[in-house]
């Protein structure tokens, strides 16, 4: 994932991990103060068609909020089990990406396991992603979605660490802002 500043950032990494020969680097620079910004600008595509915008993001912790409303019901009124599954993989994915790019990777998901817990109708969701294994080639991250302070669905997805330049559905991947533009590294 490249946005602005981050790339600078991740080259440093990168180095620190060859100097230390080690496989996770578990010092790491803080995330620019635009990390968040760069999230909420670049979300584009299906994220800003759900309503989903990032509060916080760091290697350790990725944390977004989603209003609902009833474009986000199914017909019993209930809010969607696609909300929280995509809040789930979306969460998982950033924090992912943000880790890997430091070692030259994309990130693709590989299995999404979400478990509704609480029925919702309406408010605002918090997400809170967490890293619970961390490599270069594959992570696991896991998600809890709060409405009014209780849990109300969790999740784990495993996260696949691809090589820049790799296909994937026929295409290389590449991050987008939404509207199909591709952001220039700087």
């Amino acid at each position: 994932m490249r946005f602005a500043g981050l790339e600078r950032h991740a080259l440093g990494v990168v180095r620190a991990a060859n100097r230390t020969k080690l496989r996770v680097v578990t010092e790491r620079p803080l995330l620019p103060e635009s990390a968040v910004d760069d999230l909420n600008a670049i979300r584009g595509g299906f994220n800003e068609l759900i309503g989903l915008r990032f509060v916080s993001a760091s290697y350790d912790e990725v944390v977004a909020e989603l209003e609902l409303g009833p474009t986000h019901q199914q017909p019993y009124g209930l809010v969607h089990g696609g909300v929280y599954s995509s809040m789930v993989e979306t969460l998982a994915s950033v924090g992912a990406a943000l880790n890997l790019e430091a070692f030259g990777r994309h990130t693709v998901g590989l299995d999404n396991h979400t478990s509704f817990l609480r029925a919702v109708r309406s408010g605002t969701l918090i997400g809170r992603a967490r890293p619970l294994a961390r490599g270069r080639r594959t992570q696991v991250w896991e998600v809890n979605i709060t409405h009014d302070g209780e849990l109300v669905a969790t999740g784990r997805v495993r996260l696949l660490g691809i090589e820049r330049g790799t296909a994937v559905a026929g295409e290389v991947v590449t991050v987008t802002s939404g509207n199909g533009a591709v952001p220039q590294p700087e």
